[in-house]
């Protein structure tokens, strides 16, 4: 008589350390989540976050695609250092937070943020021909200050993200909408102020979190690291942008105006801040 010893799955780990949308890809790393949905070798996905979040919408497409993630499998955050904005955002949609005592998270809300180069184009003899049709298309203009009714408008587009953001706690975390917004000032929090706030579930090390995540999905608490498939330049070169590129791409960006789930120190990226 023939037996067959079925080996139950292992945990898969994805490290989500650094600016969302520039460290981290938000394309490569929802394909990632896909793959580790379908894939039977994985009983629970444990998120290992350091980000201060970043791109409002790369943030919202990874906490969708980790939703889809949680249909089949437990979702368990683990924030080992800093978990802020669009990083605790993630957390949200994990059925159980786990911070290190020592970690920093919250960072609840949005901003804009534009320059303003009017007086420096004026100084240097710059000035700019807009031709337009829709009275508002220019309004986020980088020549020139906006109007009452603009910064009006933009700031209407800020609260509903914003108001998006508290759904998103209150729903993730089980609190209503006000004592979320009370939370939901900007500021950081220690992991022993989230867990007394309901923040987060438990004060603990990565591997308690790989040990729920495994209990949660019947796994064996084995932590099996996934990330996404490096670029071909990358695999045969063996080396990824440079920070001078990321630096002029995240200026690029930033010129160009942007909504984002950040906390505000990493605005130009964490290749100044590592």
């Amino acid at each position: 008589m023939a037996f067959s010893l079925k080996r139950r799955p292992g945990v898969a780990v994805v490290e989500i350390y650094g600016v969302i949308g520039t460290r981290v890809k938000d394309s490569a790393y929802s394909r990632l989540f896909e793959s580790i949905a379908r894939n039977k070798r994985y009983g629970a996905l444990l998120l290992d976050i350091d980000s201060p979040g970043g791109s409002a919408t790369g943030s919202d497409l990874l906490y969708h695609s980790l939703k889809r993630v949680g249909e089949s499998k437990p979702v368990v955050a683990y924030v080992r250092g800093l978990g802020a904005s669009g990083g605790y955002y993630l957390c949200c949609a994990a059925s159980r937070v786990v911070a290190l005592p020592t970690a920093l998270i919250g960072s609840i809300g949005v901003i804009h943020v534009r320059p303003i180069l009017e007086q420096l184009l004026g100084k240097i003899g710059v000035e700019f021909s807009i031709l337009k049709e829709g009275r508002l298309k220019d309004m986020s203009g980088f020549w020139r200050h906006p109007t009452d009714e603009e910064s009006t408008k933009f700031q209407s587009l800020l609260t509903e993200m914003y108001d998006t953001f508290v759904t998103v706690v209150a729903e993730g975390r089980n609190l209503e909408q006000s004592r979320v917004r009370e939370l939901a000032t900007g500021e950081l929090y220690t992991a022993r102020q989230g867990h007394e706030a309901g923040l987060i579930d438990e004060l603990a090390d990565f591997y308690r979190a790989v040990d729920i995540a495994a209990e949660l999905g019947n796994a064996r608490p084995t932590p099996k690291w996934v990330r996404p498939r490096r670029p071909l330049s990358v695999r045969m070169f063996g080396r990824d942008s440079s920070n001078l590129d990321l630096l002029a791409g995240e200026a690029s960006r930033l010129l160009a105006g942007g909504v984002y789930f950040l906390e505000p120190s990493y605005l130009l990226g964490d290749y100044l801040n590592s």
